[in-house]
């Protein structure tokens, strides 16, 4: 698993910086699992986008009530099964349903830490797999770590550290705005647009 000192960092946070921060990685990678239900027609992108969007409620509105235990049986659903026919995407499709649900698991335990640290982590992770398909050779973590797109990675996720980092209270308006700020820019973390 690809580590780096801004999951330290991110743990040093209030819970609901780190669900925020979380949120908006899965944001980051929905453009993934929603190309993959394009690809293969299937209409699970909805089900995915009604889950995260019950997240961003979690954090906009302090007293939403939402059964996050239902809402993990949902997304347990509708996680793609590899075949031998099955596209690529399908892997970055598995790993946003991966990283989404560490969310859910973090409303549902008390080892936020670890769940913040895993969505980092599966978000690099799904890029250095990428990069080691299309060169078609296997890399250690080291070199996985070296890669311009994981460092990439890895500088979006200080930025947005830091953009939470500084709103030690409750703010609202950075959570519209960084939520909003990535679901106008449709890239996934791989470079998937999901266009209108």
């Amino acid at each position: 698993m690809i580590k780096n000192p801004v999951q330290l960092r991110v743990a040093k946070l209030a819970e609901w910086q780190q669900r925020l921060f979380m949120a908006c990685l899965c944001e980051r990678m929905y453009p993934n699992f929603a190309f993959y239900c394009q690809q293969v027609n299937s209409d699970n992108m909805q089900a995915y986008r009604k889950i995260l969007d019950l997240v961003w409620e979690s954090l906009l509105v302090k007293e939403a009530k939402i059964n996050f235990d239902l809402q993990l049986e949902k997304l347990e659903a509708i996680i793609p099964i590899i075949t031998e026919e099955s596209p690529y995407l399908i892997y970055p499709a598995i790993d946003a349903c991966e990283a989404l649900g560490e969310v859910l698991h973090s409303y549902l335990s008390n080892d936020i830490d670890e769940h913040s640290a895993q969505v980092s982590s599966i978000s690099a992770m799904t890029i250095a797999e990428m990069i080691m398909t299309q060169q078609n050779k296997l890399l250690t973590i080291d070199e996985q770590m070296q890669l311009a797109e994981v460092i990439e990675e890895f500088d979006l996720q200080w930025e947005i550290f830091r953009t939470i980092r500084d709103e030690s209270e409750y703010n609202r308006d950075i959570i519209k705005g960084l939520r909003d700020d990535i679901k106008d820019a449709k890239v996934s973390n791989i470079g998937v647009f999901l266009g209108n």
